[in-house]
């Protein structure tokens, strides 16, 4: 992989904070995040994109660094940004 890549088929896991009327729910059992998806980062952001804009803060994939683009966890507009540059690879 050249410098500037993106391994798109690396590991990644799709988590969601818990949520009540659509907005995290600190005050869950278990406020931290949960496992959605554990495929790799094109499919986990596939998944990401699929949930409406809307909701898109309560979901972040974790995944492996790929400096300078791809960080440990991407969250929202991260993620909206490197599916744009997917369609573009």
């Amino acid at each position: 992989m050249a410098k500037g890549e993106i391994n798109f088929s690396a590991p990644a896991i799709l988590r969601k904070y818990p949520s009540l009327n659509s907005r995290r729910n600190s005050e869950a059992a278990y406020p931290a995040p949960y496992l959605l998806l554990d495929a790799t980062l094109d499919e986990c952001i596939e998944a990401f994109m699929s949930k409406p804009p809307a909701i898109h803060a309560l979901y972040e994939i974790h995944t492996r660094p790929q400096p300078p683009l791809v960080a440990e966890v991407l969250k929202g507009e991260d993620v909206v940004g490197l599916s744009r540059l997917r369609e573009f690879l």
